[in-house]
C-alpha cells in the first residue's frame, strides 16, 4: 500500500471531503464552479460532436467535473456516509439531465439532424465493447490514486479524457434530438459503465488507503452498496458482450466475404455492418459476382446459428478521360 499511496502523500479524509463533497466548505463557491463548469462543457462537447470535431470534444472531457461527485460516492460508500453518496448521487442524476438536455436542444438547430449519426463521434461512442469496460476500469483507477495522493493531481486532465463522461451523454442527447434512441441508448450505455467503472474503482483505492470505517452497520451499509454495484456492473457488461461479440462476428463475415470475392477481379468488400441476427455486406465489383448462395454457405460455417445475410452491391463502369 505504501508504493501505491505513501503515507507523506496520502490525503487526509478531511482533505478529500474538501474536494469531493460540493455541500462542505464554501459549498455555494463549489457548486457554482461546477454547475457552471458542466454547462459549458456540455455546449462544447455537443458543438465537438456536431461538427465531428475531436480536439472540441477532448476540450469538453478536460473542463467537465462529473467525475467529482462520482468519486464522491465511492467515498461515501467506503465510509458508510449515505448522506454523502445520496448527495452525490443526485448531483450526477441532475448533471445527466443537463448534458442530455443541452445535447438534444443543439441537435434542433441542425438542418439535417439525422446527418450527424453516421460521423465518427457518434459512431465511435454508441456500441460500446468490452475493451472500453476495461479502459475505464484502469482510467478509474488511475483518477482514484490521483484524488488520493498530494503529488500526482497534475494527471487528473488526462485522466479526464480518458474516462470519457460528458461526451457520451452529449452523443446520447444528439441522438435523442435525432430521433435515434437506440444509439442514444448505447451512449448512455458506455457513460453508465464509465461511471460504475469509476465507483469500483475508488471504492477499492479508498478500501487500500484505509478510508474505510470498521463498526458492524457501516459494514452492512458497505456490503449493501457493493452488491448494488455488482448487479449495476453485470447488467452494462451484457450489451457491452453482446457488442463484443458482433464486432467479432463482423470481422469473420468480412473475411469470409474477401475468400467470396477473391476470384472476381476488381471486386471489393466496402463494410459489414451487424444489427440483431442480420449481416448487412457492402460490396464494390463488377456487375457480376459468385453466388451468393456460396457466401452464405461459409458465412453458416463460421458462425453457430443461421444469420440473416444482405448483400448490397454497388457496381459501375470506369469512364475513360478524354485525351
Amino acid at each position: 500500500m505504501s508504493v501505491l499511496i505513501p503515507d507523506n502523500q496520502r490525503r487526509s479524509t478531511d482533505e478529500l471531503d474538501e474536494r469531493l463533497d460540493l455541500a462542505i466548505g464554501d459549498s455555494r463557491a463549489k457548486q457554482s464552479a461546477f454547475w457552471v463548469m458542466l454547462l459549458l462543457s456540455s455546449v462544447i462537447a455537443a458543438a465537438g460532436i456536431t461538427s465531428d470535431s475531436t480536439a472540441t470534444v477532448i476540450g469538453a472531457m478536460i473542463v467537465a467535473p462529473l467525475s467529482t461527485p462520482i468519486l464522491g460516492v465511492g467515498l461515501g460508500i467506503v465510509t458508510g456516509r449515505g448522506a454523502l453518496i445520496a448527495r452525490s448521487l443526485l448531483y450526477v442524476l441532475a448533471g445527466i439531465v443537463l448534458v442530455v438536455a443541452v445535447g438534444f436542444l443543439l441537435a434542433q438547430l441542425l438542418p439535417n439532424p439525422t446527418n450527424v449519426l453516421s460521423n465518427s463521434q457518434v459512431l465511435g461512442r454508441t456500441s460500446p465493447t468490452l475493451m472500453d469496460l476495461l479502459a475505464a476500469l484502469a482510467t478509474g483507477l488511475v483518477g482514484a490514486v490521483a484524488i488520493t495522493r498530494r503529488d500526482v493531481g497534475d494527471v487528473l486532465p488526462g485522466v479526464a479524457i480518458a474516462i470519457s463522461l460528458v461526451p457520451p451523454l452529449a452523443v446520447a442527447g444528439v441522438c435523442l434530438g435525432s430521433s435515434a434512441p437506440i444509439l442514444a441508448l448505447g451512449a448512455f450505455v458506455l457513460f453508465a459503465s464509465n461511471v460504475i467503472a469509476m465507483i469500483i474503482t475508488a471504492a477499492v483505492v479508498f478500501i487500500v488507503a484505509k478510508y474505510h470505517v470498521s463498526a458492524d452497520d457501516r459494514r452492512h451499509q458497505r456490503a449493501r452498496a457493493y452488491l448494488v454495484l455488482t448487479v449495476a456492473l453485470v447488467v452494462v457488461a451484457v450489451p457491452m458482450v453482446v457488442n463484443s461479440l458482433s464486432s467479432l462476428w463482423a470481422r469473420q463475415v468480412y473475411t469470409a466475404t474477401e475468400d467470396w470475392l477473391s476470384g472476381t477481379p476488381g471486386a471489393d468488400v466496402s463494410g459489414v455492418t451487424w444489427h440483431g441476427n442480420k449481416a448487412t455486406i457492402t460490396v464494390l465489383g463488377p456487375p457480376t459476382l459468385p453466388p451468393i448462395a456460396d457466401l452464405e454457405a461459409s458465412v453458416t460455417d463460421l458462425l453457430p446459428w443461421h444469420p440473416t445475410i444482405t448483400l448490397i452491391h454497388d457496381f459501375g463502369t470506369t469512364m475513360n478521360e478524354p485525351e
